[in-house]
């Protein structure tokens, strides 16, 4: 068996044993490390959900997600409960500043505008409208803005991050490197899987005084 085709197994595989995923109507191709996920489901979880399961095995170095969602008739939503039930739950939510985000609904496509002071507020946001029904997609533009009360020098946000990476198991540090430029700070080097690339972003997010990551890491297994 080649490579690719035991990458698509492997993904295959990954895909049935997620829960939340049926997997059935799934199609899975690979081709030099690039996994292509295409067919459809019927929620935006689930989209989201077979995106993660992809992601979680060794060997994918890049992901093409082409999966339509497709609602059950009783699932439809009109645009407008859709946005009105966005505001309402970010106004219930205590990690979102409501009042800072824009909502626009366009055939069960939720694109998000605006500024908020972190990353975790973002990231709240866009977890809120992926659970309501009806959702499509997600487009978040909600922009993490620069403040400079609370930016710390570039070498110490610089050296906070390379911290954060030495102290997770799950990271090889020697093999990432770190800039820093203003409030954006830039991740290179490589990993061996896309979750680790991904712990690696979460954690210069986490760094006080950033407002912009941008993540150049490779995978490479």
């Amino acid at each position: 068996m080649s490579d690719d085709q035991s990458l698509r197994a492997a993904v295959v595989a990954e895909l049935e044993w997620e829960p939340s995923v049926d997997a059935a109507h799934i199609g899975v191709s690979a081709k030099n490390g690039v996994v292509t996920l295409s067919g459809f489901v019927d929620s935006y979880p689930a989209k989201a959900a077979a995106e993660r399961a992809a992601r979680r095995v060794r060997g994918v170095r890049a992901i093409a997600e082409e999966i339509e969602v497709r609602l059950p008739n009783d699932q439809k939503h009109a645009d407008d409960e859709i946005a009105g039930r966005a505001l309402q739950i970010f106004a219930w939510d205590v990690e979102v500043p409501h009042e800072r985000i824009r909502v626009k609904v366009e055939h069960g496509m939720v694109t998000l505008e605006g500024s908020v002071a972190y990353q975790f507020q973002r990231a709240a946001a866009e977890a809120d409208i992926r659970r309501l029904g009806g959702v499509r997609g997600v487009v978040n533009l909600i922009r993490v803005a620069e403040s400079a009360d609370r930016r710390p020098d570039p070498d110490v946000i610089r050296e906070k991050i390379e911290r954060a990476l030495g102290r997770n198991a799950e990271l090889e540090a020697g093999r990432l490197a770190v800039d820093v430029e203003g409030g954006r700070a830039t991740l290179r080097g490589s990993v061996e899987t896309w979750w680790e690339r991904d712990l690696a972003e979460g954690a210069a997010w986490a760094a006080p005084g950033v407002s912009q990551v941008r993540n150049e890491i490779d995978v490479r297994p």
